[in-house]
């Protein structure tokens, strides 16, 4: 195959086909689809796969679905959850977060940027592949994945472990504005538990308050965040607490428990370990006999299947010297005559699984931006989209041609 690789071919089509990667994205923003019922947005992408030729359409036992083309023996899977977050206070949006909206530039909506746009373009992607009949000894693995907001990289545990899916990298299409990232901090969810003895409020020193006793553990963790690890590529680990609970027997009482919900982001360098042994440590929690636990995650996805883990979800990162990023750059300059700027998110992803726990490459390029996430008046832009679509087509015959001889 000539290596001009047809690329104003490739530009060509992933303008054609705006239009309909435009109404399939509108199809999909008007889907409701919170984590763990994405069934009805499954099956509308189940049948835009089998529309455009997707050689192969599958979806596993967790409600993954996952559309292949090509029979090489380079295996790469390009990623979007499909999933998204609610849409909060209503009176925030300026359209309906369904319906959506469009102009000549962008689409509005939610999931729009995350990260039903990735989706969109990887799908268009694939059918710009077979009209160009660019295949070559790969096989390409679309997939959009499940439970990502809940618990991001579950899907990819399932898809590892029990579809035995395990690609030679990953691209993943959640939002970068177009460039390149090849890593993310890792985080976990911690909860800090005291208990207390209940007894009637009128004459609270009865009782001990579990409520009191979180208050110095709450100003020793605002102090222990501004001391956490940095790193010169990643940044500097974070903590924030996220949510409070208490029991008491009615408002007239003291408290007996309380239990408060922390989100630790992780450098490069930190461990789940390290992050659970820095909170027993401080004086407040000794002092209160607090316990200090990870979270698990339990909960059935959409087909009723429960994949239970614990919520750490690992920093990773690829360097910039790494075949997948050589790739990923290498395409940018033959379609765009330009030098893409290569970063990483401040948020996280599936790459927590992919590359985190399971070590298989990871590089990052998708249509949206990171603030779009979770905001309201969430949306993409039809250029990125574009964009994104002739990279997507692109990478695999680069890979396999230039880095795999």
């Amino acid at each position: 195959m000539s290596h001009d690789y047809r690329v104003e071919e490739i530009l060509r089509l992933s303008q054609k086909y705006v239009p309909e990667m435009t109404k399939f994205l509108r199809d999909m923003i008007a889907i409701p689809s919170e984590s763990c019922r994405e069934e009805r947005v499954i099956q509308r992408i189940k049948h835009e796969m089998e529309k455009v030729g997707f050689d192969r359409v599958e979806i596993d036992p967790m409600g993954n679905i996952f559309g292949s083309i090509g029979h090489g023996k380079h295996i790469i899977a390009m990623d979007a959850h499909i999933d998204t977050v609610g849409i909060g206070d209503l009176e925030l949006w300026n359209y309906d977060p369904y319906e959506g909206f469009e102009d000549d530039r962008i689409i509005l909506g939610r999931g729009a940027s995350d990260q039903k746009g990735g989706m969109a373009a990887m799908l268009y992607a694939g059918k710009i592949i077979k009209d160009l009949n660019l295949e070559d000894d790969y096989t390409l693995i679309v997939t959009g994945t499940v439970q990502e907001e809940d618990c991001d990289g579950l899907c990819w545990q399932y898809i590892i472990n029990e579809d035995k899916i395990k690609p030679e990298f990953v691209v993943i299409t959640e939002p970068t504005s177009c460039n390149i990232y090849r890593g993310q901090r890792g985080r976990m969810e911690i909860k800090v538990t005291t208990h207390g003895v209940s007894c009637h409020g009128s004459a609270p020193e009865r009782g001990e308050n579990a409520i009191f006793k979180m208050a110095p553990i709450l100003d020793e963790l605002k102090e222990l965040g501004e001391k956490l690890g940095y790193d010169e590529f990643l940044g500097k680990g974070t903590l924030t607490v996220s949510e409070i609970f208490f029991s008491s027997p009615s408002r007239c009482a003291v408290a007996d428990k309380c239990t408060i919900s922390i989100d630790r982001r992780l450098t490069a360098g930190e461990t789940w370990e390290m992050a659970i042994e820095e909170i027993r440590n401080l004086p407040s929690v000794k002092s209160s006999g607090a316990e200090v636990s990870m979270y698990s995650y339990e909960k059935p996805s959409y087909t009723g299947l429960v994949y239970p883990t614990e919520c750490y979800f690992p920093s990773w990162v690829i360097p910039g010297d790494h075949v997948c990023c050589k790739t990923l750059v290498d395409c940018y300059k033959r379609l765009f005559k330009s030098e893409p700027v290569v970063d990483k998110w401040t948020f996280s992803t599936n790459g927590v699984s992919i590359m985190g726990r399971y070590n298989i490459p990871c590089i990052g390029f998708g249509p949206g931006h990171e603030d779009q996430a979770h905001a309201p008046n969430e949306k993409n832009w039809k250029d990125e989209l574009a964009k994104c679509a002739a990279m997507y087509a692109l990478i695999p015959l680069v890979y396999v041609n230039e880095y795999c001889k």
